[in-house]
């Protein structure tokens, strides 16, 4: 009974006027602080906790998403407000359908209204200039979620300072097979004949025919006699034969293949020249800064199947004990800190590994 009392007296120093205000402050401080020092442009988020968290406190599921979605808030404020330009969040796995029905069903009315809630004008997103993405499978969405989600998105496109991707349905290996299933697509397309203009093989055959157009008199005509010369001799042909080709010509034919069995066959482009850029280019995050920093709440120590192909060798993974709804600025604040520590060691060490370079490569010249 006195915990609960403490706990109380507690709550209500926390909500009252001057304490909140010192507590303001001393956020604004620390945040300022962290804009000295690099800044992760890409965060990723993986909200893992709300189940257990309504759970532990004797509360609705649907009560835990909620106060999930006040602490993305809260967290979403201090990432751009600390200068963070993207941030990810798995909203909903495709994996997830197979909750009951009766969740399902919650989860996607409330991404609703709360999409709508953070696109409002002059609200969160608006303040700090940031738009909604939304990546994944659209046409697992009911169209009447599809239409708010949607309506989210357009009331965000005019911003441009920052992004919110909202992974909404997603996997990881749904993204990269779709990712390869367009490479592929695009890879089966024949290249435009303007380009195949300038294939070797079309190359060779336009001057054969060139010469043979050079080397056959017009009908009518006399040949020189020896020792005569023609005005002509040396010139290209006349446009007016028949059997030149001019690349430039409309109707030039697609070229022939290098077998020279005179059939024409479509050029395609180049398998071998697909490379990770390639597939970069066609995954939902195309065009985006790297992905620096992934934060997973709850204790549990996996990926579930997100950002599989976007985390790289300088992604920094951090698992935390925190539940999500729990999640907030002074647990966040430790991990950008010891992020900024790391980033800067690292630094350090490529700076000391240049100077052993440079200072072996010297004393090389001097001898």
């Amino acid at each position: 009974m006195p915990s609960m009392h403490l706990s109380q007296i507690r709550r209500w120093l926390l909500q009252s006027p001057p304490v909140e205000w010192g507590i303001m402050q001393l956020r604004e401080l620390l945040i300022g602080a962290l804009r000295q020092g690099p800044i992760p442009q890409h965060v990723a988020f993986v909200m893992d906790g709300n189940r257990r968290f309504a759970r532990t406190h004797g509360i609705e599921t649907l009560e835990g998403h909620n106060l999930g979605f006040e602490a993305l808030a809260r967290i979403l404020e201090v990432c751009y407000k600390s200068g963070v330009k993207v941030v990810t969040i798995y909203a909903f796995s495709i994996e997830n359908f197979k909750r009951s029905k009766y969740e399902v069903d919650a989860l996607m009315e409330m991404a609703k209204v709360k999409l709508s809630q953070l696109a409002q004008h002059g609200d969160l997103l608006d303040r700090y200039g940031a738009c909604i993405k939304v990546l994944g499978q659209r046409e697992l969405v009911k169209p009447d979620v599809l239409k708010a989600v949607d309506r989210a998105v357009a009331m965000t496109e005019h911003n441009k300072d920052a992004i919110l991707n909202v992974c909404f349905p997603y996997t990881s290996h749904d993204e990269i097979t779709t990712a390869i299933r367009n490479t592929v697509i695009e890879y089966s397309k024949p290249l435009p004949s303007q380009n195949r203009s300038f294939s070797e093989s079309h190359i060779a055959h336009t001057i054969r025919s060139r010469h043979l157009s050079a080397a056959t008199p017009k009908a009518g005509s006399h040949s020189p006699s020896l020792g005569a010369t023609s005005d002509t001799e040396d010139s290209v042909p006349s446009a007016s034969s028949s059997t030149t080709l001019h690349p430039e010509s409309p109707s030039d034919p697609t070229p022939l293949d290098d077998d020279g069995d005179g059939k024409y066959r479509e050029t395609y482009p180049d398998p071998e020249t697909i490379t990770p850029s390639i597939l970069n280019d066609h995954m939902y995050t195309a065009g985006l800064p790297p992905l620096e920093l992934l934060v997973r709440t709850s204790g549990v120590e996996r990926l579930s199947d997100f950002l599989l192909w976007q985390c790289h060798q300088n992604t920094e993974i951090v698992f935390l004990e925190t539940l999500w709804p729990e999640f907030d600025l002074w647990t966040f604040l430790p991990v950008l800190v010891e992020w900024q520590w790391k980033r800067r060691k690292g630094v350090e060490r490529q700076l000391e590994i240049r100077n052993e370079t440079d200072g072996r490569t010297l004393k090389i010249k001097d001898r």
